[in-house]
């Protein structure tokens, strides 16, 4: 697996899940901007959010050789009764520290990241019925926080969004009892095998999560599961909707993808939604691979200018931390204003079965169908 410092639009990422591009430093300015501000959810309901923490004790921690258990982190954006109190904290003082020293960012204090403006309130009252279910999964090194963008513009529009922390696999991850869990898979990521190992993990955290989520949440509609991921969490999502039928629907938003579809395909919807990194031919070939694969409704989307990053909320924050771009022209505030009006075009149609004709042809000039309309 081969390791890439990214600094996209001024958060530097290493990951092992897209191919590499030139290397690149973050150069702050003397003086952080911030706090940034996420853009305000497009949909009608207010957003709550709220963490849970669940521990599986049926299997090992596969990077903490101390843990018999594997705890993981689940926070819930879902559609509230009404907009009472204060936002929920970004992250906290302690996280935004170790987040910032791991991706070797300099000269940003965290309080500047910490403090980041969410729109979602935190233990709101959720409102009456039952929502689609969207598991959502961060990239490697990255906590589910950095996509919090997209989280709440779905639970505006009517879905409880599940993000799962994979502890151990970020710079910070809090546990139930308030230990910080750091990254210590980092130190394999250039193993052999690695990719696979790791998709295969975060599948069998995505089964445990379906297992036992809807008993803590009773809001979920059961029948209706999605997941989407960005970098590995996006790889994560193939390899969760190869394991378990239960998730209906997947999104990889420019991930590589290791885990193997059966020769007999995949007949479920997924989406693969791209940087130019990700187009058919390109310097990552595992999408050609999956794409002949797929056997159901699937559509090969990249978005023109973005940058590997852009899928996540790096983007939006970088001026407000006093971050210089690197890579991508694509702005913050198109790509997220992008990202979430693709990724909830997929879920209307495949979740709540509302067609929806920009998935054929799409209406965005960023927007390029592939294999046959990408370009190289």
């Amino acid at each position: 697996m081969r390791p890439l410092l990214a600094v996209a639009a001024g958060l530097a990422v290493l990951t092992a899940c897209s191919p590499p591009a030139p290397p690149r430093s973050a150069a702050p300015s003397p003086t952080p901007a911030g706090p940034a501000a996420l853009p305000a959810p497009t949909g009608a309901h207010p957003v709550g959010t709220t963490a849970l923490h669940l521990k599986d004790t049926s299997r090992p921690d596969p990077w903490n050789l101390d843990a018999n258990a594997r705890e993981l982190k689940v926070t819930l954006w879902y559609p509230a009764a009404r907009k009472d109190g204060p936002p929920a904290p970004y992250m906290t003082q302690q996280e935004a520290e170790l987040l910032l020293a791991g991706k070797r960012i300099a000269g940003v204090p965290p309080g500047a990241l910490s403090s980041t403006r969410t729109h979602a309130v935190k233990n709101a009252r959720p409102t009456g019925g039952e929502f689609p279910l969207v598991v959502l999964s961060p990239g490697f090194t990255n906590p589910v926080s950095t996509l919090t963008s997209l989280a709440e513009d779905l639970a505006s529009r009517g879905y409880v969004v599940a993000g799962i922390d994979h502890p151990y696999e970020s710079h910070a991850t809090t546990l139930a009892d308030g230990r910080i869990a750091e990254c210590l898979a980092c130190d394999s990521d250039n193993d052999p095998g690695f990719g696979t190992g790791a998709v295969a993990v975060r599948a069998a955290d995505v089964s445990f999560v379906l297992d036992h989520l809807p008993a803590k949440w009773a809001r979920i509609d059961r029948s209706e599961i999605a997941m989407v991921g960005q970098s590995l969490g996006g790889a994560s999502a193939l390899a969760a909707m190869v394991q378990d039928p239960r998730v209906r629907a997947g999104i990889d938003m420019d991930g590589t993808t290791y885990a193997r579809i059966p020769r007999s395909g995949l007949s479920r919807p997924f989406l693969f939604l791209g940087s130019a990194q990700h187009v058919p031919g390109g310097p990552d070939t595992s999408w050609d691979r999956d794409w002949k694969l797929l056997t159901g409704w699937k559509r090969w989307i990249v978005l023109t200018g973005a940058d590997h990053q852009s899928f996540t909320d790096s983007p939006l924050l970088a001026s407000a931390l006093g971050l210089k771009p690197a890579y991508g022209t694509l702005p913050g505030a198109r790509a997220a204003e992008l990202t979430r009006t693709y990724v909830a075009a997929f879920l209307d149609q495949h979740l709540k079965s509302q067609p929806q004709p920009l998935l054929n042809e799409p209406r965005d000039p960023e927007a390029k169908h592939c294999p046959t309309a990408c370009g190289q």
